[in-house]
């Protein structure tokens, strides 16, 4: 008869018995941080399903920006006096204007325009923000205090009437002082967030560490800071990209922006001067759709960096997940509870029937 083993006894403590007992995790040394597995972490906010759907649209609208060369059919102003507001066929496929411009080549080509304002000022913007917001988060007194002063006055600036009145004293704006100025306009409420954030994260123990240790503040900003704010610097980004492409296509539609700007906003401004709407609905339902369908992706990728800061947001995510592939539906108001019936033999409290 074999002695069973005793794992927690002194006198197997080394023997070959106990260590087949252990665990083999235990044994496994842990895996060496390498660049690749610290870039893969920092996009770890663009890998739930809300986010790859809003990057691969982008994505298409990135590739037709840069291709646009290629897959445009016909010139941007290029006229053809024999379809006059010609509905779309084969020859036009969104159809034309009232100088017979092919209005899918003027969709392709003012893509570009509209993307290059948008990451132009999303960089810019961005960038002022997370200065701003950072130092006024990390520095104490009247360093901080004049940062939070300067940015509430931003909050406060009406964008739009700014914009006019500076897009205005320009005859033609390049598009990188059109970029500058709606940044200018739209950095003050990513400041601010950062700047709570940042408030929250000077206290903790490892900045308290670097503190002690004698760390540069640049180096406490940018090594310790920094990486702990990537999820709501990439939210802010995402957020002033949007609103500069309504800013920008905003502009266009009024008439601020000159003509040579073609853009998604410039084609309703052609098609509200000429009396498109509503009869002449290829002229401008496409172009709408575009700001409409580039607005969708750029809010479904900032959700998904919501779900990935917010932790409630990212359970009920993983929940609605779970239920799905369950078949599960996740909008039902009542939820249905399985129980196990198991047999039991009658209770002996249970007299004779």
């Amino acid at each position: 008869m074999t002695t069973p083993l005793n794992p927690t006894g002194p006198a197997s403590a080394g023997s070959p018995e106990t260590a087949t007992l252990r665990s083999p995790a235990a044994s496994i040394p842990p895996k060496e941080k390498t660049f690749l597995s610290q870039l893969a972490s920092s996009f770890a906010m663009f890998r739930n399903p809300k986010s790859l759907t809003g990057l691969v649209i982008l994505g298409v609208f990135v590739a037709v920006a840069l291709l646009g060369d290629v897959l445009a059919p016909y010139g941007a102003l290029e006229k053809d006096f024999t379809a006059l507001r010609q509905a779309p066929s084969w020859a036009h496929l969104l159809g034309t204007t009232h100088m017979g411009e092919d209005i899918l080549s003027q969709i392709i080509y003012g893509t570009r325009g509209v993307l290059i304002v948008g990451f132009l000022a999303g960089i810019i913007g961005t960038a002022i923000a997370v200065v701003m917001g950072v130092v006024a988060g990390y520095t104490r007194g009247w360093r901080s205090e004049s940062l939070s002063a300067i940015t509430n006055v931003f909050l406060v600036i009406p964008g739009l009437p700014l914009i006019i009145i500076v897009a205005s004293q320009f005859e033609n704006p390049p598009l990188i002082l059109i970029a500058a100025v709606l940044a200018a306009t739209g950095w003050a409420w990513g400041a601010r967030v950062l700047r709570a954030q940042t408030m929250s994260l000077r206290n903790r123990d490892f900045i308290q560490a670097a503190r002690a240790n004698g760390e540069p503040l640049h180096r406490i900003i940018l090594v310790e800071m920094l990486p702990n704010l990537m999820a709501i610097i990439a939210s802010s980004f995402v957020g002033t990209v949007t609103a500069a492409v309504l800013g920008l296509t905003t502009l266009a539609f009024i008439g601020v922006i000159p003509i040579t700007n073609l853009n998604w906003g410039t084609i309703l401004f052609w098609a509200q001067q000429n009396g498109a709407f509503p009869d002449f609905w290829w002229w401008y339902i496409p172009a709408g759709l575009c700001i409409a369908i580039l607005g969708v992706a750029l809010s479904l990728i900032n959700f998904g960096i919501d779900e990935y800061v917010n932790p409630r947001l990212r359970s009920a995510g993983e929940r609605a997940r779970a239920m799905k592939k369950k078949g599960l539906d996740i909008n039902e108001t009542m939820t249905i509870v399985r129980t196990m019936t198991k047999t039991s033999t009658p209770s002996k409290q249970e007299g004779p029937k």
